[in-house]
């Protein structure tokens, strides 16, 4: 058994493929490894060079480990599940040259609009409605699988799978597993330990993020978006917010979790290029502390 820990960009504040708010490729690269990561994401798809031999260069040079790529998009929109489609072909096609690269995570939608916090879409599904987002999103995982890669669905904060109860019924309702996410399992009301143990069978790969929950209450009043809550820091370093990383470290051992957890901080945008290293350095730290050494 080996519990390794990993690093995406979005620790770097990194949300799309191109935007001048966000650190340099080969800058968020360097720093990954100088904050003591092994492990990487592809992030979105774009940002990292995606074609070889760069992508093999460039990682091969810092001595990083690539271990998963991100697809998002919309499962209740059939365009939007046929561009995932694609983009899993070339990312499959990207991974397949990486014997350690295993996971493409899916990424949903949120209902509200990412800068205003406004609702565009019904916060609760129909069942009809439900049934297609779950077919689409097994649709996906069923494409990953085909490349001998798994499609391991993302909860995440604002969509229609975020709370405890909306994760059990979609893990009953499709043979997908889950990205795992500590901060965005806190963010929607959840205790991300005893979940944990209570689905490892169905979590083969997991998001090390901590949410500081005075933040979530202050998003609350002021009815923030959540950009507006990421630059109040509402996602901080594992470590420094409100989940205890000692005890999912110990919930993983009991299990035998093999394989990578990967810190994936939201930090977009970053008030300077100076600002993301130290954060990363400092949850690294706090996560050795915690039990994840390796």
């Amino acid at each position: 058994m080996a519990i390794r820990t990993g690093i995406a960009p979005d620790s770097w504040g990194v949300w799309f493929p191109e935007h001048e708010k966000q650190t340099p490729w080969y800058r968020c690269m360097d720093e990954m490894k100088v904050a003591g990561y092994d492990g990487i994401e592809l992030g979105p798809w774009g940002y990292f060079p995606n074609t070889n031999p760069m992508l093999k260069n460039a990682l091969a040079a810092r001595d990083l480990t690539l271990v998963a790529g991100t697809v998002g998009g919309n499962f209740l929109d059939d365009v939007s599940v046929e561009d995932m489609l694609k983009t899993i072909d070339e990312i499959a096609a990207l991974l397949k040259e990486f014997d350690t690269a295993k996971y493409i995570v899916l990424l949903p939608p949120m209902y509200t609009n990412l800068e205003t916090g406004e609702l565009e879409m019904e916060t609760k599904l129909s069942d009809e409605q439900w049934k297609k987002y779950c077919d689409n999103v097994q649709k996906c995982a069923d494409r990953c699988a085909e490349y001998g890669l798994e499609g391991v669905f993302h909860p995440h904060v604002d969509c229609h799978v975020m709370t405890e109860e909306e994760i059990e019924r979609f893990l009953n309702d499709t043979n997908v597993n889950l990205c795992f996410d500590t901060g965005h399992h806190v963010y929607g009301g959840g205790e991300p330990v005893s979940f944990y143990r209570k689905h490892a069978d169905r979590i083969p790969y997991i998001h090390l993020k901590d949410c500081d929950l005075g933040v979530k209450a202050e998003m609350d009043k002021n009815k923030w978006s959540f950009a507006k809550a990421v630059t109040e820091d509402i996602m901080v370093e594992p470590g420094k917010g409100s989940i205890d990383f000692a005890e999912f470290y110990k919930a993983l051992v009991e299990n035998n979790y093999d394989g990578w957890c990967v810190v994936e901080q939201d930090l977009f945008p970053v008030k300077s290029f100076d600002v993301p290293l130290p954060i990363a350095a400092r949850g690294r730290e706090n996560l050795r502390a915690a039990g994840f050494t390796e």
